[in-house]
C-alpha cells in the first residue's frame, strides 16, 4: 500500500503563530492546503493571494491552493507569482473555459488540480481527467469547517481509482473535509491519496503542534493497521 500523503488546511491553524507552526510542518507533512473564499462561491471569506506569497517565505513544501471562487481566471496569474505550486478550481466554477483554464495554470508553471463538490459527478470532468495532475473529492458542502462526512463520496473516490489504474492518469486522489479518526480508515480502503486535514483531523488534538501531529498519525496507523 502507497503510503498516505497529509495536506494541513492553514485556515484552521493558529494563525497569530503562522511561522513557527509552519516550521514545525515543515518536517511532517507533504503539501500546504491553502482556501481562498470569495463570498460568492462560497458564503465564507478565507486567505488570499497575499497569504500564499507570505507563506511561501517560509514552507518548504508544495503549496496547493484551492479556489472556492466564483472567476477562478481572475486569481490565477497572482498566485502563480505568489508560490503556488497546485491551483484547483471547482469544476462548477470552469466548465465553461476547463481547457483554456488548465492550460493558463500550466503556462505560469502550476500544477492544475480540479475540485468537485459532493453532488457533482466525475462525468463533469471526463473530457479533460488527463490533464490533470490532482482531483479533489469534497465529501462535505464547501465554505466551512465542522461538517458531517457525506458518506457517498466513498463511491466516487472508488470511481477516481478505478479509473485512473485503468487508464494511467497521473492525478492524486485527494478529499477534503472530515478527514479525521472517524473516516480514516475508510478513506484509506477507498482509495486516497492525500487527506487534507483540518481542526478534527490535526489541530484540535493538541495545542501542542507536534503531539498533535504525532496523536493523529498513531490514530491513522491504528485505524489502518491490517
Amino acid at each position: 500500500m502507497k503510503k498516505m500523503m497529509f495536506s494541513p488546511s492553514l485556515m484552521c491553524m493558529d494563525l497569530l503563530n503562522m511561522k513557527e507552526q509552519v516550521e514545525i510542518l515543515n518536517e511532517r507533512a507533504d503539501f500546504y492546503h491553502v482556501d481562498i473564499m470569495d463570498g460568492h462561491f462560497v458564503k465564507n471569506i478565507t486567505l488570499s493571494p497575499f497569504f500564499v506569497s507570505t507563506l511561501k517565505r517560509v514552507s518548504k513544501l508544495p503549496i496547493d491552493v484551492h479556489l472556492m471562487t466564483e472567476y477562478p481566471d481572475d486569481y490565477i496569474e497572482e498566485l502563480a507569482k505568489a508560490g503556488a505550486d497546485y491551483i484547483c478550481p471547482h469544476a462548477e466554477t470552469i466548465n465553461k473555459d476547463a481547457f483554456r483554464i488548465i492550460n493558463k495554470i500550466n503556462s505560469f508553471g502550476c500544477k492544475a488540480g480540479i475540485v468537485l463538490n459532493p453532488a457533482t459527478p466525475i462525468e463533469w470532468i471526463k473530457y479533460y481527467i488527463h490533464l490533470l495532475d490532482k482531483i479533489t473529492i469534497m465529501t462535505v458542502d464547501p465554505g466551512f469547517a465542522g461538517q458531517p462526512f457525506i458518506p457517498e463520496m466513498l463511491d466516487k473516490i472508488k470511481e477516481l481509482k478505478e479509473l485512473k489504474e485503468k487508464n494511467g492518469y497521473k492525478y492524486l486522489i485527494e478529499v477534503d473535509g472530515s478527514c479525521n479518526e472517524r473516516t480514516f480508515d475508510i478513506l484509506t480502503e477507498a482509495g486516497a491519496e492525500v487527506l487534507i486535514v483540518g481542526s478534527s483531523g490535526l489541530f484540535n488534538l493538541d495545542s501542542d503542534l507536534p503531539k498533535a501531529w504525532d496523536k493523529m498519525m498513531e490514530i491513522y496507523e491504528a485505524k489502518t493497521a491490517k
